[in-house]
């Protein structure tokens, strides 16, 4: 299972100063040294965190893939298409959320809908694509349909959840990992993840990849980066270790 760590929340601390410290550039380079396997930033319209810089930056410097989250916004995509990222997630944004709030919804028919031709876009610029979903079997047809090579399930509901609820939150991303990968899609996971609830979810084999950032960015306030994401990655090691 490959762990990408989201550094989003370093460039959120540098930005409530609006001054070049700390550099989230240099927090990849620490996770990728705790042994990330690739980076998360996630490149907002508003520019709230994460700058144009930062990613042009981290994709000369990184040393594992990159992973750019974005809406389907055109000047977005523009941008990914001349930079040319390992990946990039799609995902829904609002300008008043905190952060994000749901998985992506695929407009029905989605022809000629905004999605499709920033799918396209990236598909032919030969980019891997991938959607940000809630983990319901006709969201990942939908997103079979669009021609992506990969689904991330919401994890949230999940990582809120408590008692009876967690487990059949549990039970609904089983089944989705299962419907994805039988569809031939690859399946990524990430949104409220934790040293405390990531184990079950990555105990699900379907699942080959997790985003994780906020976390991660907390615990490493206290132990270093490099720490943090060595510990996060042998709690998911040792989850998988059955699989």
């Amino acid at each position: 299972m490959r762990l990408y760590i989201n550094i989003d929340h370093v460039a959120t601390v540098r930005q409530a100063r609006r001054t070049d410290e700390p550099d989230p550039v240099r927090a990849a380079v620490l996770a990728e040294i705790g042994g990330a396997d690739g980076i998360t930033v996630h490149l907002r319209e508003d520019r709230r965190h994460i700058q144009d810089r930062d990613v042009e930056l981290l994709l000369r410097t990184a040393r594992t893939p990159i992973n750019l989250e974005m809406a389907v916004a055109p000047e977005i995509v523009d941008l990914a298409v001349a930079w040319l990222p390992a990946q990039v997630t799609l995902v829904p944004e609002r300008r008043e959320e905190v952060t994000t709030e749901g998985g992506l919804a695929i407009p029905s028919p989605v022809g000629g809908s905004a999605l499709e031709t920033a799918v396209c876009r990236l598909r032919d610029a030969g980019i891997r694509t991938s959607l940000f979903i809630d983990p319901e079997p006709d969201t990942i047809r939908a997103a079979l349909d669009l021609g992506v090579e990969a689904v991330e399930l919401h994890t949230g509901e999940y990582a809120l959840a408590s008692g009876a609820e967690k487990e059949r939150q549990l039970a609904r991303l089983r089944r989705a990992a299962a419907l994805g990968r039988s569809l031939g899609l690859s399946v990524h996971a990430g949104h409220g993840l934790t040293c405390l609830n990531v184990g079950p979810v990555a105990e699900i084999p379907e699942i080959e990849e997790l985003n994780i950032g906020h976390s991660i960015m907390a615990h490493a306030l206290f132990v270093g980066m490099e720490r943090a994401v060595r510990e996060m990655k042998d709690i998911v090691r040792f989850a998988r270790r059955g699989v």
